[in-house]
């Protein structure tokens, strides 16, 4: 199983980025797909899932609205599109196999190396 996650970088608060993950060594159309993250001096922080199939992607109140989600099947590939970005969205951002927090954040689950999210104010 490999994830390589790509798109970060420095940017100033209101700006926007994109996230993306790419996957191999699994089914990825058969399995929901979180990103999480990780603020300097803090544990993991889940921040959005989508299942399989695209239904029903979830956020944590603090981005929704904000971010969006999604997944391209066909080329196994997670996406995480950052708008109105803010100085506490700083953070590794890591993509995780699982929707749900529980899953994606459990210090076993799998996840790739993580993209350097930066955001001034």
């Amino acid at each position: 199983v490999q994830l390589v996650e790509s798109g970060g970088g420095s940017v100033q608060a209101g700006g926007s980025l994109r996230l993306s993950c790419t996957t191999s060594g699994f089914t990825f159309r058969n399995v929901g797909m979180s990103w999480v993250r990780q603020a300097p001096g803090k544990g993991l922080e889940w921040v959005s899932g989508i299942y399989s199939d695209g239904r029903t992607p979830d956020y944590v109140d603090s981005v929704k609205g904000r971010f969006t989600i999604s997944r391209d099947n066909a080329k196994n590939t997670l996406y995480l599109q950052m708008n109105s970005l803010k100085p506490e969205d700083t953070a590794v951002y890591y993509c995780a196999v699982g929707a749900g927090a529980a899953s994606s954040t459990h210090p076993g689950g799998t996840r790739g190396q993580g993209t350097q999210v930066t955001v001034s104010s």
